[in-house]
C-alpha cells in the first residue's frame, strides 16, 4: 500500500469525528448507562485506572481504521462521499458487526449491547467513508 495515497489530514478529521460520536454516542444521556449495566457488572467507572492510556489507545484505534478505510477506498478509486460511505458500511458489514456479535455472545452480553457497540462503529465507518470517499 502507498502512504501517498492517504489523506492524513482527512484521516485526522475521522479520529476527531470519531471522538465527538463517541462522547454522544457513550453519553450518559445516551447509551452509556445501559451499556454501563450490562458490560460494567458493578465495577467502577471504565478505565479510570488509567485513563490516558485509554484515550491514547482509542486515539489510535480511530486512525488505525481511517487509514485502512482510506487504502480500501484509494484501492477501489472511489472518489464520492456516497461510494466511501458505502464502502465503510461494507467493511463494517463484512467484519465489525459479525466479530462484534460474536464476541458479545459468548460473553453473555446478548444483542442489546451488540447493537450499541456496533451501532457507534457503524457511524464512524459510514462516516469515515465518506469523508475519505469525498476528500481524495
Amino acid at each position: 500500500m502507498d502512504l501517498g495515497s492517504i489523506n492524513w489530514l482527512a484521516v485526522v478529521v475521522c479520529v476527531v469525528v470519531s471522538m465527538i460520536s463517541g462522547t454522544i454516542w457513550y453519553n450518559p444521556k445516551t447509551f452509556f448507562p445501559v451499556w454501563w449495566a450490562v458490560v460494567g457488572a458493578g465495577r467502577e467507572q471504565p478505565g479510570m485506572e488509567n485513563m490516558g492510556m485509554t484515550w491514547a489507545l482509542t486515539v489510535v484505534s480511530s486512525a488505525v481504521q481511517a487509514i485502512a478505510i482510506s487504502f480500501v477506498i484509494s484501492a477501489l478509486g472511489t472518489a464520492t462521499a456516497g461510494a466511501g460511505a458505502m464502502t465503510g458500511f461494507m467493511l463494517w458489514l463484512g467484519f465489525v458487526a459479525p466479530t462484534y456479535l460474536v464476541n458479545k455472545l459468548f460473553a453473555g452480553h446478548g444483542l442489546k449491547i451488540w447493537v450499541i457497540e456496533v451501532g457507534n462503529h457503524l457511524v464512524n465507518f459510514l462516516l469515515f467513508g465518506a469523508i475519505l470517499g469525498a476528500w481524495r
